[in-house]
């Protein structure tokens, strides 16, 4: 019997990087695993492809998780598939390098929000799909928060955040028999990175031609 068998997994943003390997490997574990996408529709459907062509199950919802009505059409879409969710892996984040000259209000909210907010909204919309027995809650971090490498103000910010809410949460959560975890990778060449660094480079060019 495999570990995760008849468990149901939801990974947000995961249709490229290490979201999509999150969800590879929940399946190979046993998980049913719903591939949460919010443009790349052709990427999550190869995602899922290759989970079903291994042997595994899942499926791919698309859900922009910067907004409450689909965060909330989300979980609905997920009762009526699997009736409950076992573990949540909140991956959905964004990565704007770039020096302190560059940052606006509007930049500090695109990548502050989603990367803190937006996974707490998530996060609590998710709750009531829980079963009385408990699950996980996995909340994808980064090692920025603890090296603080120059020009990852916002960055080292939030994901220092995320740091902190699971250990409020996995207080709050755990007489529910809900763990709540982070993982904090170092740097790994997504698509998501990749792009991050290249706007970098491209906004220290324009701004010291």
């Amino acid at each position: 019997m495999q570990r995760l068998q008849d468990k149901i997994a939801l990974v947000t943003g995961a249709s490229k990087g290490i979201g999509a390997a999150t969800a590879k490997q929940l399946a190979a574990a046993g998980a049913s695993v719903v591939v949460n996408f919010h443009t790349s529709a052709d990427s999550a459907d190869q995602v899922v492809n290759k989970i079903i062509k291994s042997g595994g199950t899942a499926v791919a919802v698309k859900a922009d998780v910067s907004n409450e009505d689909d965060i909330a059409r989300l979980m609905f879409q997920i009762k009526e598939i699997y009736g409950r969710i076992d573990i949540l892996v909140n991956n959905a984040g964004v990565y704007a390098f770039g020096p302190l000259e560059a940052i606006t209000a509007a930049s500090y909210h695109h990548e502050y929000d989603l990367n803190v907010l937006w996974l707490l909204l998530t996060t609590k919309t998710a709750l009531h799909l829980f079963p009385a027995d408990g699950g996980s809650i996995i909340n994808i971090g980064s090692r920025v928060n603890s090296i603080a490498p120059a020009n990852s103000v916002i960055s080292s910010a939030s994901k220092a955040a995320v740091n902190a809410i699971k250990m409020v949460l996995a207080k709050e959560l755990g007489p529910r028999e809900i763990r709540v975890n982070s993982l904090n990778p170092g740097i790994i060449m997504t698509e998501g990175l990749y792009l991050a660094v290249w706007q970098t480079f491209r906004c220290e060019s324009t701004m010291n031609p």
